[in-house]
């Protein structure tokens, strides 16, 4: 009796398999959370052994912050790509598309990471610390929108910083209600004035024309 032949395994270049592992310990962030993230988790999720995914990050601790650094770094280039991607969008155009987006529905399951994130952060010194670092990155990239936005003469403000950080806590509030599943008429949270709210304070921040930003997105 032969036996039958075992299929050849390939083994991945490091950093193209550290770069798998990621990206799919961001995935299950983002579908379920950031409790959901361990080594054996990962590892059944890509068909390997837990002590391969331990050989590239020993603590689990260290798997959560890299994932959700990941996965909130590919959302905000998504959502706020840097300015040399975006020559043919005027700054308003691009403003509108990011709060029109980041505080609709299809961005729902990133205010969730997000708020999730906020709250294991509490726990979890190094997920803090990349919370922390990831708002930064944030914050420097919309305001450098707002500069942009005021050298073009779109917007006027002479604190970008903080029309940055007023949109940005504003964005913050609206999302603190990620995990409200109501799609009831009648819930206070779907009133019309909380879905324009962002728009709203970034119109006000920047002496735009109230409702421009909503048009702009369209």
């Amino acid at each position: 009796m032969t036996s039958r032949p075992q299929a050849a395994r390939t083994r991945k270049p490091p950093g193209e398999r550290r770069a798998e592992i990621l990206h799919t310990a961001a995935r299950i962030a983002l579908d379920e959370g950031l409790e959901r993230i361990t080594l054996r988790r990962v590892a059944d999720e890509l068909g390997v052994r837990p002590g391969l995914i331990g050989h590239y990050f020993p603590a689990a601790d260290d798997l959560v912050s890299e994932a959700f650094a990941h996965a909130a770094a590919q959302e905000r280039e998504a959502l706020l790509p840097p300015g040399t991607h975006e020559a043919d969008r005027s700054p308003t155009a691009r403003l509108a598309g990011f709060l029109v987006r980041l505080t609709g529905a299809d961005c729902l399951d990133l205010s969730r990471l997000w708020l999730n994130a906020r709250h294991l952060s509490r726990f979890k010194p190094g997920l803090r610390a990349t919370v922390r670092e990831q708002e930064s990155l944030t914050r420097t990239a919309l305001t450098g929108l707002v500069e942009e936005g005021v050298r073009r003469g779109e917007f006027r403000t002479d604190d970008p910083l903080g029309a940055a950080l007023h949109i940005l806590v504003t964005v913050d509030g609206l999302g603190a209600y990620a995990n409200d599943d109501s799609d009831s008429d009648s819930d206070d949270l779907n009133h019309p004035a909380l879905q324009d709210l962002a728009l709203s304070v970034a119109e006000h921040r920047l002496a735009l024309t109230p409702g421009l930003l909503r048009a702009a997105a369209i």
